[in-house]
């Protein structure tokens, strides 16, 4: 109470602190998704994990994510935006303590269960909180904040990764400094107010609203879940567009097109560790200073832009991709390559030593976004090596043995650069569109009272649609070819296009309260083929008089 009173007479510091929070929680989101890419070599050294014990390890985290996005809307709506943050940030610290003093496979699953059940739970909570304390001319920036930060976390991850590779228990470490973010987020909550209603209470935090946090918090009806499906206040056309902008998210097939950046920048010229490399940190700064274009012209372009200009991109960079396999093959897809007697170190994804058609698991990416772990599902090659074999080679020579491989013909090269390229296009497209858009629309669509339950609601059909496509993706590949699945994806972005044309409205420029009025009066979301601008919609504006 005496943290927020002081905030309270210095109003200037709550865009800095609420800034802070969104992206301290997007970078402890992100963090959490790539430090398993870095953790799994070790953790097969130390444990000999087999293929199936891998993704185990790599799906628990979906799991406990699905599972938070099922019941954590609930404890948003019933405990509060900020306690749920802070009380995720305790759950991730139990979570952290578990990976990092595992001693057996089951610790390190409930581990990352745990951990993917907080980062869910904190992401959801953490999109809503900022979105209601802060006004329309900020909300756009610092809502996309939260997708900056969680690419900023993948790289840092990587980063870490990178650097406690050949320290001994260095897995323990990196799944260890998850913690030290999650931390630093609950200081600055400490110095913020609940929420909505309670900084409505002082007068010095209505101006940031424009008055609707206290209009918002008086008289207003109650919602039920069912009632997402229902006419009543249009909030069934509110569910049409949040659960269609989260389904076509994944099914652009974003997370799958990324697992073979390593594949592209392979076929290139960049060989062994160095087309892993790049394609993890190489993509990963594209897709910051995508976001980061995003924060700076989504409150000017406008949502509705930014998605139309992403999914355009998207369809025309995705399809060019698969146009340029069917000239220039590349690899048939990624699979996991077992070691179960934690002998033999496989090489990094596009590693040409590895047998034809062999490639280990491939890194965590992101949608997000929110982006998640991509879980393989092809048939597995399991090698046997004899235990202890003295001619198995150590961590730092699996790595630097890659023999070099031919250097293609001018013509197929360029075709392989133009795939390069389309793949660099097809990341910023999504993270200036899908990525950070989406998340920020879903935090303002709804109404306050069911805010919480309504995007948790959203957000599971996103974990759900995330593992549908990851799952189903090699056998795509294995029925229709790796083109025609590209292909696919591009048609499923133009479909995309259409759907954001027809039916996302612009919220740019208005408070919750407006937006939330728009629904009510106009039913607009749902009338098919016009063009959604708010200078063509009306509206009342809430007025709210100083006794109040």
């Amino acid at each position: 109470m005496l943290r927020e009173a002081a905030l309270l007479g210095h109003p200037q510091l709550l865009l800095p602190l609420c800034a802070s929070v969104s992206l301290l929680g997007g970078l402890t989101f992100g963090y959490e998704l790539a430090v398993v890419s870095g953790a799994l070599l070790p953790l097969q050294l130390d444990f000999g994990l087999s293929c199936l014990e891998q993704e185990l390890l790599v799906g628990s985290l979906l799991l406990g994510a699905l599972l938070a996005s099922l019941v954590g809307g609930i404890f948003i709506d019933q405990y509060g935006r900020k306690q749920a943050i802070l009380g995720s940030n305790l759950v991730l610290l139990a979570g952290s303590l578990s990976l990092g003093l595992a001693g057996s496979l089951a610790w390190l699953v409930l581990g990352r269960l745990v951990a993917g059940f907080a980062i869910s739970l904190s992401s959801m909570a953490c999109c809503i909180y900022v979105s209601e304390l802060v006004g329309p001319r900020q909300r756009g920036v610092l809502v996309s904040l939260y997708e900056a930060g969680i690419t900023l976390g993948i790289l840092l991850s990587y980063a870490l990764n990178y650097a406690l590779a050949g320290a001994p228990g260095g897995w323990r470490h990196m799944f260890g400094w998850a913690a030290a973010p999650a931390l630093l987020q609950s200081l600055s909550l400490f110095c913020l107010p609940a929420g909505t209603t309670k900084a409505a209470a002082n007068k010095d935090l209505i101006p940031l609203q424009g008055g609707e946090a206290t209009k918002l918090g008086l008289g207003r009806p109650r919602y039920s879940l069912l009632d997402l499906f229902r006419a009543r206040d249009n909030m069934r056309g509110r569910t049409v567009v949040g659960l269609g902008l989260v389904i076509f998210q994944q099914l652009t097939g974003q997370p799958n097109v990324l697992c073979y950046a390593s594949t592209i920048f392979h076929s290139v010229g960049f060989r062994g560790g160095s087309s892993a490399v790049l394609a993890s940190v190489g993509l990963g700064a594209v897709k910051v200073v995508a976001t980061l274009a995003a924060m700076g012209l989504v409150d000017r372009a406008g949502r509705r832009a930014l998605l139309l200009a992403g999914c355009a991109l998207m369809a025309l960079s995705v399809s060019g991709i698969g146009l340029v396999s069917f000239a220039a093959p590349m690899d048939s897809g990624p699979s996991c390559l077992a070691m179960p007697n934690a002998t033999r170190l496989s090489g990094l994804p596009g590693d040409p030593s590895l047998p034809r058609g062999i490639t280990p698991l491939p890194l965590p990416t992101t949608s997000e976004n929110q982006g998640k772990p991509v879980l393989s599902t092809s048939k597995k090659i399991k090698l046997h090596p004899r235990a202890g074999n003295p001619t198995a080679p150590p961590l730092r020579m699996a790595l630097s043995t890659a023999s070099p491989a031919p250097h293609p013909a001018p013509e197929r090269a360029l075709l392989h650069w133009t795939a390069l390229v389309c793949m660099m296009v097809f990341v910023s497209a999504f993270s200036f569109g899908f990525g950070p858009v989406t998340w920020l629309v879903l935090s303002e669509i709804y109404p306050m009272e069911i805010r919480g339950r309504a995007f948790a609601f959203c957000n599971s059909f996103n974990w759900a649609c995330n593992l549908l496509v990851s799952l189903s993706f090699l056998d795509l590949i294995g029925t229709i070819g790796l083109s025609w699945t590209f292909l696919l994806y591009g048609l499923t972005a133009v479909l995309s296009l259409g759907f954001i044309y027809s039916f996302v409205p612009e919220t740019k420029g208005l408070s919750l309260a407006e937006i939330d009025q728009q629904f009510q009066r106009r039913r607009f979301a749902l009338s098919f083929g016009h063009r959604q601008s708010s200078a063509g919609i009306p509206y009342t504006r809430i007025e709210v008089s100083a006794a109040s």
